[in-house]
């Protein structure tokens, strides 16, 4: 069986370019914009919002012809809840550090409308494979953008790229800071709030400027 038939690959492009979560449905801004100071940070965020959706979203379509329309939003929100705990325990098992860092905004993804508009939208409404495929193809399109503005931000705020990387991947990942200028004392408006909504902001008016071409 062709995998790559023509729904597949428009399912991956609505994920990663159409309708970008971050970039052009703007949903999930919150903890956006609130972790992306550095890459890392970033894109460990990325990785659990995007298993997140892979999770629920299978689940969702797998038992869809059992869960009554009048009560699907809050069994919708049970599993999304129940996938967000199993995935903050290990976490909290396994990149303790990391989980410190990203704080509450790991328990507030059972809260992101990116991950509950496509329970409802998509994955309640499609067979096992194509929410799988959506699920990855906008997570990674969420993750991305998060990693975009992570690096911008730790680039013109601390002059940095990867810093702290042992979080994520482990002492062997020590070494894999990249120090971008030498004594640069750094741009604090970058790794502010403010820093945040500016460098969305120049990214959403990057990805408008590639579309127009």
């Amino acid at each position: 069986m062709k995998f790559l038939t023509e729904e597949t690959l428009s399912l991956i492009k609505q994920g990663l370019w159409t309708n970008n979560q971050a970039f052009v449905a703007l949903l999930g801004l919150c903890p956006l914009l609130a972790v992306s100071n550095t890459v890392i940070n970033a894109l460990g965020l990325g990785i659990a919002t995007t298993v997140t959706l892979l999770l629920s979203n299978s689940i969702i379509s797998l038992s869809r012809h059992y869960i009554p329309k009048s009560i699907r939003l809050p069994i919708f929100v049970l599993i999304i809840a129940c996938t967000v705990t199993l995935i903050e325990l290990l976490m909290k098992a396994y990149f303790y550090e990391l989980y410190k860092t990203l704080g509450i905004f790991i328990p507030l993804i059972v809260t992101n409308c990116a991950i509950i508009g496509r329970a409802e939208v998509f994955a309640s409404k499609q067979p096992l494979p194509n929410a799988v495929i959506d699920a990855l193809a906008m997570g990674l399109g969420f993750s991305i953008a998060l990693v975009l503005l992570g690096g911008l931000r730790e680039a013109i705020g601390s002059g940095t790229l990867f810093s702290q990387a042992n979080i994520l991947f482990g002492e062997n990942a020590n070494h894999w800071q990249i120090i971008l200028v030498d004594d640069y004392s750094g741009t604090l408006l970058a790794i502010l709030p403010a820093g945040a909504f500016i460098g969305l902001g120049l990214l959403i008016a990057f990805k408008n400027f590639i579309a127009l071409k």
